[in-house]
């Protein structure tokens, strides 16, 4: 009986960490500034972005959950940056979101396609 010698797709790490940077970072910032709407925004966007890391760890086909949310937090936080001129928290979260859309961009770009 020979064994299924297909390779384990990785946790996606860096997904995770986003994950953990949105939700942490949204938590800390609306504790500190008051703000209504990101106590609620916050985890959501965090739990989201975490399954979409964990879509990626099953199938790294499956970007779409993490690039939504990433691109959205692009969109909002950069235009959060923009109008603030405020690296923390709005620079920090748009910048991390474009990394994260960059990365998934490039995974799609370099795949050979079936």
């Amino acid at each position: 009986m020979q064994k299924d010698c297909t390779p384990l797709v990785p946790l996606h790490w860096t997904g995770f960490g986003y994950a953990a940077l949105v939700a942490s970072g949204g938590i800390t910032g609306s504790a500190k500034a008051g703000s209504d709407p990101a106590p609620a925004a916050a985890p959501l966007c965090g739990g989201l972005a975490g399954l979409g890391a964990y879509q990626l760890s099953q199938d790294p086909r499956n970007i779409w959950i993490s690039l939504a949310t990433s691109g959205t937090l692009v969109g909002i936080m950069g235009m959060r940056f923009y109008q603030s001129g405020k690296f923390m928290p709005a620079g920090l979260m748009a910048g991390a979101s474009l990394l994260t859309v960059a990365k998934l961009g490039i995974r799609v770009l370099s795949k050979p396609h079936p």
